[in-house]
């Protein structure tokens, strides 16, 4: 049972970092959406495995927080900013998906190679999760570096607070109180992202980060 459990959580975490590169690989706002939506789903999974296997029942608090507020609540609230700020179009990237996708590889192989040796003395389970785990936050860091879109850099962030979770969960788990705190937090956080890009749009009628620049400076 033990090597069962075992093999379980690392399949869970490695779907994980799969997800990230899906995120990374969309090229349209509401498949990115949906893609941030399985993210989260697979986060409630992993968190939820790792409550029973360490027998941590305020761990499915987080799971469910996970699962009913970033796999439901904020993907249908993003589709609907999306609809109302009418930005149904790709999303431009800093390089192209294709290289993007080659230095996400770079990037996994980095958090393997240095977290595995940090970590040397803490048991196979936690070690190898927290290398998954820094590798699902190095390749949302990425995303929000690499996407002119606002709204997919907020997801990108949104990604990098999932690997944060699965860290602290493989670490045998974090205060209650801290976990709904952070959740809370992230939730308040992007409320107010949605307001300030309505207003964003609202004033110069586009989201494109690039595009922004070109107002810098611009006098009422």
């Amino acid at each position: 049972m033990g090597g069962l459990s075992f093999d379980i959580a690392h399949l869970l975490a490695g779907a994980l970092v799969l997800v990230s590169f899906l995120l990374l690989y969309q090229s349209r706002i509401s498949a990115l959406i949906s893609a941030f939506a399985l993210h989260a789903f697979v986060l409630a999974l992993a968190v939820a495995w790792q409550a029973a296997i360490q027998d941590a029942p305020h761990l499915f608090v987080t799971a469910a927080i996970a699962f009913l507020f970033k796999g439901l609540v904020i993907p249908i609230v993003l589709n609907r900013m999306v609809v109302r700020l009418r930005i149904h179009r790709a999303i431009e990237t800093v390089g192209g998906i294709g290289p993007t996708m080659l230095v996400g590889m770079g990037l996994v192989a980095l958090a393997i190679s240095v977290m595995l040796p940090a970590t040397d003395l803490a048991d196979p389970l936690t070690q190898e999760d927290l290398a998954f785990a820094l590798a699902v936050v190095l390749l949302g860091l990425l995303m929000m570096v690499t996407r002119r879109n606002a709204v997919s850099q907020v997801i990108g962030f949104m990604s990098l607070e999932n690997g944060l979770i699965l860290a602290a969960t493989g670490a045998k788990g974090m205060p209650l109180v801290v976990e709904i705190s952070v959740a809370f937090s992230i939730l308040i956080a992007f409320i107010v992202v949605g307001i300030f890009l309505f207003r964003i749009r609202e004033r110069f009628d586009t989201v494109d980060v690039q595009a922004l620049d070109r107002f810098r400076g611009e006098r009422r």
